[in-house]
């Protein structure tokens, strides 16, 4: 028999083990683009990425969920943070929680080398108990018009699964059409397309407003982009809503969860961990 002391010890390893090894709620997707360069509308490109905050701050809150985050991009490459975004004016100023959200991004598993898309639609999409959309300019890339990403979109969608997505993140949603190159390409000839079949026809959502690209615009000049997301999202057949330029407004219908600006990182956030307990208590 052991001695009090010595099976005391095993206790205390087992338990510790157990905690390190003990398995998550679930597990969330989160997409993120592969490029950094966006095209503008005199040929030049604008260097870009994910916004730190957007990624970062619900990255944070779903780990301290519970929740396990596997990272894809459409390449299976390292995604680019967008230099812009690392500004402690998306961090209520506080420069040391800005650094702390910059150091959990560089930590996460798989941040270096993330599965390709076509790697986790080969794989099974049951698995993920939601789906996450950074924003940053760069999902207007190769997000939006990517029959891939339309495939792992209807999936989440028809399984009636947490989409959540931030600022220029929603613009993903495009591609789950029929058709989602040539519907960008049609507004970056200044066209306004149909949406063809279109998953979320109807849905009440948000995005980053025309207001607030207006003012990301003039940081450009002289150039411009080649078509604003809130107008492409409206003209597809998303019903609209938007708060005032830079004040947080998250939308949630059915499944899918958007949120507005920058500023809607923590109150999106929040609706998609709602939304995944709700989930979890249907099941």
């Amino acid at each position: 028999m052991k001695s009090i002391p010595t099976l005391g010890l095993a206790i205390t390893a087992a338990v510790l083990a157990g905690g390190a090894h003990a398995a998550p709620k679930g597990e969330v997707l989160v997409l993120l683009s592969s490029e950094n360069q966006l095209m503008l509308e005199d040929g030049k490109r604008y260097p870009t990425g994910y916004y730190l905050n957007e990624f970062g701050v619900p990255a944070d809150q779903l780990l301290k969920a519970g929740y396990k985050l596997v990272l894809v991009t459409p390449k299976g490459n390292a995604p680019s943070v967008d230099v812009r975004s690392v500004d402690p004016q998306y961090f209520a100023g506080d420069v040391k929680e800005m650094r702390r959200i910059e150091q959990l991004v560089r930590g996460l598993p798989g941040i270096d080398d993330t599965l390709s898309l076509n790697e986790v639609l080969a794989g099974d999409l049951d698995r993920y108990a939601g789906l996450f959309i950074p924003g940053g300019h760069a999902p207007l890339i190769d997000l939006a018009n990517n029959p891939e990403v339309g495939a792992l979109l209807r999936h989440f969608h028809q399984a009636g699964k947490a989409t959540a997505a931030i600022c220029h993140g929603p613009i993903a949603l495009l591609s789950a059409q029929r058709d989602p190159a040539s519907y960008q390409a049609a507004l970056a000839r200044g066209e306004q397309p149909v949406a063809d079949d279109w998953a979320y026809q109807g849905y009440r959502m948000t995005i980053f407003s025309d207001a607030e690209e207006q003012v990301f615009e003039a940081s450009l000049k002289p150039q411009k982009l080649l078509f604003y997301p809130a107008a492409a999202m409206a003209g597809a057949g998303g019903a609209m809503s938007y708060a005032q330029a830079w004040q947080p407004h998250v939308q949630v219908d059915r499944e899918l969860i958007t949120g507005q600006n920058p500023f809607s990182d923590k109150a999106l956030a929040k609706a998609l961990l709602a939304k995944l307990a709700e989930q979890t208590k249907a099941e």
